[in-house]
């Protein structure tokens, strides 16, 4: 091999190097990304779970708790 095609090959070399560099964000975006919609269809499809401990009782007057008509007043400084 001559002085010119180690040139050639190490010029290849280098741009493909460099091809690798700029595309591989770009890959590891698109994966990413592919990860992401799986999971978000995995959601879609699964149940929500379940918790029964913990929860509050829901109070069976729907207009909630009985509040006084008198108005709130704040505490003034003298």
């Amino acid at each position: 091999m001559d002085t010119t095609q180690t040139q050639a090959l190490i010029g290849m070399l280098f741009v493909l190097g460099l091809f690798a560099l700029m595309v591989l964000p770009a890959v590891v975006g698109i994966v990413r990304d592919r990860r992401i919609d799986r999971q978000l269809r995995q959601a879609e499809t699964r149940p929500l779970p379940r918790r029964t401990a913990g929860l509050r009782a829901v109070p069976s007057d729907p207009a909630g708790p009985a509040r006084s008509a008198d108005p709130h007043h704040t505490a003034r400084a003298a």
